[in-house]
């Protein structure tokens, strides 16, 4: 049975609060308690949002690098290059420095879509990875 993308939206968020340590207040990291219109806070962002898609979270460090989580879907560009992968069958691969031993601000997180290929999505090293990793560690369990 599919869930709505309303009660996707709901799970996902309470998994991000429950894991992540507050403030929530990160550089590029974000997620979105309510229906967001994510175009409308970053108006360059070449991004189709669906009609009942719900914006889950992001990491958004400026145009042409970025990932976008949904109830539907995986969004990433990097460097100006587009991907993106539907979250319904996808797989968690891995989540980088996520803990930021290397000392970098931002690590690469990996998902293997359901035709076999993987798509990467950008994740703010230290308490803010948190956030991408719940979100979308929860949006596929769901599914």
């Amino acid at each position: 049975m599919n869930k709505s993308h309303q009660s996707i939206h709901h799970l996902c968020i309470a998994a991000i609060k429950r894991s992540t340590i507050k403030p929530y207040d990160f550089k590029w990291t974000k997620f979105y308690e309510t229906k967001t219109d994510i175009t409308k806070l970053y108006q360059d962002l070449p991004f189709v949002q669906n009609e009942n898609e719900l914006v889950i979270c992001s990491t958004v460090i400026d145009n042409n690098n970025f990932s976008i989580v949904t109830t539907q879907q995986i969004v990433t560009m990097e460097n100006g290059i587009l991907s993106a992968g539907e979250i319904n069958e996808a797989k968690n691969k891995l989540y980088g420095d996520f803990k930021g031993r290397n000392k970098e601000p931002l690590t690469f997180g990996k998902v293997a879509l359901k035709d076999g290929s993987e798509l990467k999505y950008f994740l703010e090293t230290g308490n803010a990875s948190m956030v991408m990793i719940y979100g979308v560690r929860t949006a596929i369990n769901i599914k």
